[in-house]
Parts: structure tokens; sequence; C-alpha cells
């Protein structure tokens, strides 16, 4: 199968601009102009060969698409692997070509094969909440219940935003102020079963539209990278995104989530934005992020609706 390629991922990118522009909440999970870059980045080396796609073209640009992350199983560094068991579909169709996602089903059915397949909607989404029962696809009780893991997809307007303050003798550093080896670290030190290297920092660093200047890290008394988050800034939308946020296991509730996230708004205004993006795990058992998101002033804006067909 072809690999999944920057240009591709610019069409893709093109239509996440498009959908962003006409009707936000029909963004599909990890179809974000955001999500697309840092999803793509960070993995198509390790995990491109289990990838498939495919893009609807009209006129030269994308109307839809689709991306099939299938079964793998890779080892870690630490002797234990990464893996999945079933197939996974990425989606995206324009807002005015809803029909398109019963061609994307049928050919994700021919290249999922005999495995269980996974796909989401969008609880704003009523043509394709319509169209997915017809393919034999039923509500993912276990992804979707409160305790699951359904993503929930926030939006804030970048209007009166409160001043960031950071506890004394922490400071805000971006990207081009630390290493690439020490903003990996920072990354792993904040997801601890994050796979995440140099060579997957680079890959992201060189794909649209990552800044260096909008990759926020905070730095502890000590000089330990203690939070971290990258901001995806669309010039075309004047829209800006959050992905990935996290912070340090050893510096958590001390506020510095919410300073950062208060920090890169006021970045992503001055840089253009109007409007922030960013998603979480929304359900009710697991609130801490979306309490911090609420708590900076983000508002839900849409949730997924995780769907599951049996193999054949």
């Amino acid at each position: 199968m072809e690999r999944l390629g920057a240009k591709d991922l610019r069409l893709m990118q093109e239509l996440a601009q498009q959908v962003t522009a006409l009707r936000p909440e029909l963004l599909n999970a990890d179809a974000t102009v955001g999500e697309l870059a840092w999803v793509w980045g960070k993995d198509c080396d390790a995990l491109g060969p289990f990838w498939s796609h495919r893009l609807w073209l009209v006129d030269g640009k994308a109307a839809a698409w689709g991306w099939v992350h299938h079964p793998y199983r890779i080892p870690r560094e630490d002797g234990t692997f990464r893996e999945a068991a079933t197939a996974n579909l990425i989606w995206q169709t324009h807002p005015d070509r809803p029909e398109l996602l019963h061609e994307i089903l049928d050919w994700y059915d021919e290249a999922a094969g005999d495995v269980h397949q996974l796909l989401t909607i969008q609880s704003a989404d009523m043509a394709a909440q319509a169209i997915v029962p017809g393919h034999g696809y039923v509500f993912d009780a276990e992804a979707g219940a409160d305790d699951g893991s359904w993503v929930q997809f926030n939006r804030r307007e970048l209007l009166d935003l409160p001043n960031s303050v950071l506890p004394d003798g922490f400071r805000f550093v971006t990207a081009k102020d630390v290493s690439p080896a020490d903003a990996v670290k920072a990354h792993r030190d904040a997801w601890q079963s994050s796979s995440f290297s140099e060579a997957a920092f680079a890959r992201v660093q060189h794909t649209w539209p990552y800044r260096g200047d909008l990759h926020l890290l905070v730095e502890a008394p000590d000089g330990t990278l203690a939070a971290t988050a990258i901001i995806w800034l669309d010039e075309a939308t004047r829209s800006a995104e959050f992905e990935p946020v996290a912070t340090h296991r050893d510096f958590r509730r001390r506020g510095l989530g919410t300073a950062l996230q208060l920090h890169g708004m006021h970045l992503a205004r001055g840089a253009g934005a109007r409007q922030m993006l960013v998603a979480c795990v929304g359900a009710p058992a697991h609130i801490a992020a979306r309490n911090m998101y609420y708590g900076v002033g983000f508002r839900a804006l849409t949730r997924d609706l995780p769907q599951i067909k049996a193999a054949p």
C-alpha cells in the first residue's frame, strides 16, 4: 500500500481548514489541522507501514478522506510492546458532501480485513449518525461509557484572557530555547508510556504548521521541564489548537497546566488567532483535564460517539 506522505497529509489538512471555517462541530477525532500534524509526525516512521489511506478529490481538493490504522505490534525500548488488535478509521468529509461517508465505509471494509473495526462520529453530526448503522456499526458501549476513553472537543474565543501566573522560580520557555533531546524528555516525562523519540520530534518539527516559538514549556527552578504544549496555528482560519498538553508527573496540581494554557492563548492571539481548540478525555470518571480546560474558559463543542463493527 502507498504510504501516507506529506503531500496527501496537506490535502487532508486543507479539508480540516474548510470544516473549521464552515462547521467546526463536524471536525472528527484526529482530523483537525493540529491533530493530523501531530499524529502523522510522531508516528509515521514507526507505524506508517500499518496505515492505509484514500482521498476523494474534487477539482484537485479533498472532499473526503479515510485513514485506517491497522493492527500492529512493535517493541518499545523497555522491552514492552505498542500494540493494537483492531482496525481504527480516522475520517472526514466536507460539510456539503456527507454522502461520501458511504464510500469511505465501503473502502474501510475492504482495507480492514477480518478484524474488529472502530471509528468515531461526532455528537453534532446527524448525517453520520444516520449513515453508520446501515454499514453494520453500533455504539461502542465500553469506549463511550461514563468511564470510557471517548474524547470531547472544546473551543474558546480568545477574548478576555486572564494573565498567566507561575509559581515562584518557574518560567516559560519554548522549544527554541532547549535542545531537541530535552523537548523529547519533557514529553516522555509527562506521558509515561510514550515512545516519542528525537527522530519523531524531528519529523514533527518539519510538519506544517509546526512553529518552535509556539511549542511551549515550563521550566522549574531546578531546570526540569515541568510542562509542555504545542500550539498549531492556522493563519487561514485564525484558529489555534493545543496538541498535546501535559505536565511532568512530579509537578502536577501546582497550576502549571493552567498557566501554560493561558500563556499559550496570549501567544496565539498575538500571532493572529481568534479562537483556540483543544480535545480532552470527556468521560465523567476522568475529569481532571476537562476541568482544567473549563477553568481557563473552554466549553464543549462536540464529543465522540465511538462505533464498533464486529469482525466478520
